[in-house]
């Protein structure tokens, strides 16, 4: 019988379920190990098609750009539509540039897609002025799409900035922002550098394995030694020691990360990792238990970092010990301790017994260099505990490694199903001179405190504009039309598919197309890296009769096509058109 519907052409999740218990029953491990891949793979299938979008941040309230003032419609041109929406200082403080995450929701017929389309402008004595900004978290949800959008904005206190942001051009390129963030490596073997700091992650399991300090000496913080038999590194934390103290379970004992997200610049990159923390003897014991979720976020032109992080219980667990955020620094880097408790002061020397447990930022500083570490806990909160611990005081030499903090957030030794630790934390490098402290309070309390954001109702005063948001080639004036080019690439199929009729646009595999004089330029994915090579469909092998650059060149002024391979984002089912999906088969 000829496969003729989507659930026809791959097995759900039960099919597989039902085949992975027969599997074990019968004994036949090899297939059961088979079977369980193939879930995993249904499960990222499922969080692409069915996650739910996240709340806007705003109620969307779009508009069409005839409604702006005659300046801005000449500024926005040829984009169609707009939202506005205001930040207001509230802490009375002066700030420098910090992000800004906004949720949005757009709808399909309105944009091709978000991260060629989208652009942000701030209102600047009637004027408008594009910020840089990076799109992610593309979802394709019927007849919308959701993203997430971040920015940089520096803020003058009891201030109220007005942006606007544009959507609906479809000659719309990627836009190329210059950044100082640099992101080297693939996965989640990376190393991350700005102006401040350059951040190395391990090769083996993406914990945070070293920092180098960007100062005069360039002072590398490091944990030296064999560790536990796993990379040493200088962010331990997450891990529990279980029931009757008899083994410690550790993500940094992972000999790869079991599952991961990754989201490179230019404004932040981002390291996502989660799974169930291993066993010195993996994987002899393997309790599925304690799930454990940490998030990276290194940023461009920022002396800090943020990690959050989650561990919540998947089944009753008696832990004898649990941290949530532990650092080592071998050697001696530092001279002096900082701490701060509830009351948002920074203080020097030994935490007293009466704020152990009541701590808000740690680390350490070096009288002479004024190089400093410091962690700032910007939420530790708990769901289905009865209370929690904000312990975590420095200690200046732990044994043989040098510097350490440690949080044991538990009150007791018992976490119920489906409770839940939460933490989100702030990691700085700055110099610490005579205004250390109140650098580090200031900051802890702007990061406590972010820009209020709201709609904004579409009343302006607008003056002149000389300059305008369409790069060349984004306002029709492309020396080739585009409209003809995406044209021409609607006749490049995937002849692996072989009786979908698919094309590479439909597909969602073409990110950007741009033209310099005749030379086209055509920025494409693979759907995964099982099918690395691109000149499948640049230059055409195995059957495929319509290669890209082949096609390309045959439209009207085209003397050169160049077609780039890109893995980021990763391409899913998101990207697909309605189209796409209906030649697939696959349910709107």
């Amino acid at each position: 019988m000829a496969e003729t519907t989507y659930w026809e052409r791959t097995d759900p999740f039960d099919t597989k379920l039902r085949l992975l218990e027969s599997a074990w029953r019968r004994g036949d491990f090899r297939l059961a190990r088979s079977l369980t891949d193939s879930l995993r793979i249904s499960a990222l299938q499922a969080q692409a098609a069915e996650e739910p979008a996240p709340e806007p941040s705003f109620p969307p309230a779009i508009r069409p750009v005839s409604e702006l003032p005659a300046p801005w419609r000449a500024f926005a041109a040829p984009w169609r539509y707009f939202q506005a929406f205001t930040l207001a200082e509230t802490i009375g403080q002066n700030r420098p540039p910090e992000p800004v995450e906004l949720r949005l929701t757009i709808p399909a017929a309105q944009c091709a897609s978000v991260a060629r389309e989208l652009r942000l402008v701030r209102v600047e004595a009637g004027r408008l002025v594009e910020v840089p900004s990076q799109v992610f978290h593309e979802l394709s949800r019927g007849e919308s799409i959701a993203a997430k959008l971040l920015f940089l904005t520096p803020s003058p206190a009891h201030a109220t900035q007005t942006f606007l942001l544009f959507h609906g051009n479809p000659d719309a390129e990627l836009p190329h922002y210059p950044t100082g963030l640099a992101t080297r490596g693939e996965g989640f073997a990376l190393d991350i550098e700005n102006d401040f700091y350059r951040a190395s992650l391990s090769r083996q399991m993406g914990q945070l394995e070293r920092l180098t300090i960007k100062r005069e000496h360039n002072l590398e913080l490091f944990a030296g030694g064999e560790g536990h038999g796993e990379p040493p590194g200088i962010d331990w934390a997450h891990d529990y020691v279980t029931a009757g103290n008899f083994q410690k379970m550790r993500i940094t004992l992972w000999e790869t990360c079991p599952d991961y997200e990754v989201i490179r610049g230019p404004l932040f990159t981002s390291v996502r990792r989660w799974g169930f923390p291993y066993s010195p003897v993996h994987p002899l014991f393997s309790p599925a238990r304690v799930l454990t979720d940490v998030e990276y976020r290194f940023y461009d032109a920022l002396p800090w970092f943020h990690k959050s992080g989650a561990m919540t219980a998947i089944q009753d667990v008696e832990a004898d010990a649990l941290r949530d955020d532990e650092w080592v620094f071998s050697g001696q880097s530092f001279t002096h301790m900082i701490w701060m408790n509830s009351d948002g002061r920074i203080r020097t020397g030994p935490v007293p017994p009466a704020s152990a447990e009541d701590l808000w930022a740690v680390g350490f500083y070096h009288e002479a260099s004024q190089d400093s570490f410091a962690a700032l806990f910007l939420e530790h909160t708990a769901t289905g505990l009865p209370s929690i611990r904000h312990s975590g005081a420095p200690i200046m030499f732990y044994r043989w490694h040098g510097h350490v903090w440690s949080r044991y957030p538990l009150p007791g030794k018992r976490m119920p199903a489906g409770a839940s630790l939460h933490q989100r934390n702030a990691y700085v490098a700055l110099p610490y001179r005579a205004d250390g402290a109140a650098q580090l309070e200031n900051l802890r309390h702007r990061l406590v405190n972010p820009l209020v954001l709201q709609a904004a109702a579409p009343a302006f005063q607008a003056s002149a504009q000389t300059n305008r948001l369409a790069r060349p080639g984004e306002a029709g004036d492309a020396p080739i039309p585009k409209q003809a080019l995406w044209e021409a690439l609607r006749q490049c199929k995937d002849e692996q598919l072989y009786t979908a009729d698919i094309n590479v646009v439909d597909l969602g595999l073409v990110h950007d197309l741009r033209v310099v004089g005749g030379t086209v330029h055509v920025l494409m994915s693979m759907p995964h890296r099982g099918r690395p090579l691109i000149g499948f469909f640049a230059y055409g092998s195995g059957g495929n009769s319509a290669p890209v650059r082949q096609t390309l060149m045959k439209v009207p002024g085209v003397r050169q096509v160049v077609v780039e391979q890109t893995w980021h984002p990763a391409w899913s089912s998101n990207r697909l058109t309605a189209e796409g999906r209906r030649r697939l088969g696959i349910p709107p």
